[in-house]
């Protein structure tokens, strides 16, 4: 089914308008789709009347197996060469059970003009049902979201105070981070300051130590005052009242012109000396008095509480070491006294000479083990003797004095060197001390032409023959002594012709830890070998300090050092010639 309309005036498109409102609803075009049709279909014909000129309205209806469309087209009646405008065209789904087939719109009919009319107001008053419809629906989409938008406002002002607590939480955590690796610092610095204070046995290294631990971090400027006893503290020179008053109450002070309040400390005025810097002074005290102060001032303005505990733990361990330090240097120096006393001044013999040095140690309370001796026995021989006593300070000291002692008691009776040794073991076996040593013995006769010797756990002998050879008499020795064994001590025997020289020595001489002792052994008897027959006959002291200056080269060593060279003369040749 096809219509066309020539449209010239306003009643010709009214009219059109009515006609294809009739024909859509015959259609069965929904009204809502029927309403939109004829609006954008009023809308074109008013535009085209403007242009002027004479329009043609097509409608037609097509049909499928899925239902029907109604067409509409708007074009000029009469193509003009200039006009480029396209055809306007509309279409709409008709209803399946449509039957347009008795259409026929009349337009010239008042009758059907008028229900024509009174369809659209039809019409125009469902679609203002339509409308009313949406306008409630538009105004409960409004209200749900006006709910929505005041619900997304509580969830942002939520959110807001979630992420204000959040950023509060994360600032003190942050904070507790800070203050954490600030306490971490503190106690690395602790203990790596307390491990250098404490790896010191030298008070005055120790004093020199403090200034480089604490400045510029910790302080600005760091003065230690030491003294003796308490009375020292009224004097040498000017000090700031508050160090006096650490000194006299055992507490720490804090003097400046405002109050410090630091946990345990004191406070005090501003100090006269330099009253615009305070000043932390803080006693280095022992379980019997203070031994000296330390004062400091800070690196900025103050302290904190956290920095002021701090320093006073370092304080505290800085004095422990300062008392450790002193009390080691003053049982060494009595060590190192108490051995000097016993060692035995050398007896001088016809065509024999001997020489002796002892080094204590340069490292650690290492001193009191280490002895030397030489005894005359009744039938002339020289009994010379090389000992160690293990471990070390006062209590090895007082072992070898008893061992040196028992020694000359036993040599009396002209023992061998290992029936003497077996004798001090069995002396120091019975003792049941949990000291132990070690020694070795050797016997020049009168006539010097053999060498008996024995050994206990000790340093071979190195014997050096006229010639420049040189012998390691590392024959088997025996056990150390005071073990809680049973053993019998034998003796051996070497030639000893004019000319050699025997070296007796303790491992202090040889041995280091790098290195063992097999290597200082051989450095040994390459030096002894060195010499020449003339040196050693000449001057053997000298030769005693040449001898040591290529062993203790590094000139620091963990061990005393003890040496003893017994060098035969050579006889003139007079003597020689005589003999058969």
């Amino acid at each position: 089914m096809t219509r066309t309309w020539n449209v010239r005036t306003v009643t010709d498109a009214a009219q059109v308008r009515i006609a294809t409102a009739r024909l859509a609803a015959a259609c069965g075009v929904t009204t809502v789709e029927r309403t939109r049709l004829v609006t954008a279909l009023t809308a074109q014909l008013r535009q085209r009347l403007t242009k002027g000129g004479e329009w043609k309205v097509g409608a037609g209806v097509s049909l499928s197996p899925r239902g029907g469309e109604l067409h509409i087209e708007v074009t000029p009646a009469k193509r003009r060469p200039d006009d480029r405008q396209p055809p306007w065209r509309a279409s709409v789904p008709c209803a399946e059970d449509a039957d347009v087939s008795g259409t026929d719109p009349a337009d010239d009919d008042p009758t059907a003009l008028a229900e024509a009319l009174f369809g659209a107001d039809e019409d125009a008053a469902l679609l203002l049902d339509r409308l009313d419809e949406q306008e409630s629906l538009v105004a409960f989409h409004r209200e749900e979201l006006h709910q929505t938008n005041q619900g997304v406002l509580a969830l942002h002002a939520e959110l807001d105070a979630a992420g204000r607590a959040q950023r509060e939480l994360f600032d003190a955590e942050q904070k507790a981070r800070r203050e954490a690796e600030n306490a971490r610092g503190r106690l690395t610095f602790l203990a790596d300051a307390s491990a250098a204070l404490t790896a010191s046995l030298n008070h005055e290294a120790i004093v020199r130590l403090l200034p480089t631990l604490l400045v510029p971090r910790y302080a600005r400027t760091v003065d230690v005052w030491l003294f003796d006893d308490v009375d020292d503290a009224l004097r040498g020179g000017p000090r700031p009242a508050a160090a006096v008053l650490a000194a006299r109450r055992g507490r720490p002070q804090y003097a400046a012109d405002h109050p410090g309040n630091l946990p345990g400390v004191d406070d005090q005025p501003a100090s006269a000396l330099d009253s615009g810097r305070p000043l932390l002074c803080i006693p280095l005290l022992t379980r019997r008095a203070p031994q000296g102060v330390l004062t400091l001032s800070p690196p900025d303005q103050r302290w904190d509480a956290d920095d002021a505990v701090m320093l006073i733990e370092l304080t505290r361990r800085a004095s422990i070491a300062l008392e450790h330090a002193r009390r080691f240097e003053h049982n060494r120096d009595i060590a190192e006294t108490l051995q000097r006393a016993l060692l035995t001044e050398l007896p001088t013999a016809d065509g024999l000479s001997l020489a002796a040095r002892y080094l204590p140690a340069t490292r650690g309370l290492n001193i009191g083990g280490d002895w030397y001796d030489a005894i005359r026995q009744p039938d002339g021989s020289l009994i010379t003797v090389v000992g160690d006593v293990t471990g070390h300070g006062l209590h090895a000291a007082v072992m070898m004095s008893q061992l040196r002692t028992a020694l000359r008691a036993y040599a009396v009776d002209g023992s061998s060197p290992g029936r003497l040794l077996t004798r001090l073991h069995e002396f120091l076996h019975r003792l049941r001390l949990d000291l132990y040593a070690t020694a070795v013995i050797a016997r020049i006769p009168p006539d010097g032409d053999t060498l008996t010797w024995a050994a206990a756990g000790h340093p071979p002998p190195v014997l050096r023959d006229p010639d420049g050879r040189v012998h390691t008499l590392d024959d088997k020795p025996g056990a150390m002594l005071g073990i809680p064994l049973e053993q019998e001590i034998g003796d051996h025997t070497v030639a000893l012709p004019p000319g050699s020289t025997l070296a007796l020595y303790t491992d202090g001489l040889v041995e280091r830890r790098a290195q063992g002792i097999d290597p200082g052994i051989r450095r040994l008897a390459d030096a002894l070998g060195g010499f020449g027959a003339a040196e050693l006959d000449a001057d053997l002291e000298s030769s005693a300090d040449r001898l040591l200056n290529p062993l203790l080269s590094d000139s620091e060593h963990d061990d005393d050092v003890c040496l003893l060279l017994c060098h035969v003369h050579g006889r003139p040749p007079r003597q020689r010639a005589r003999q058969p």
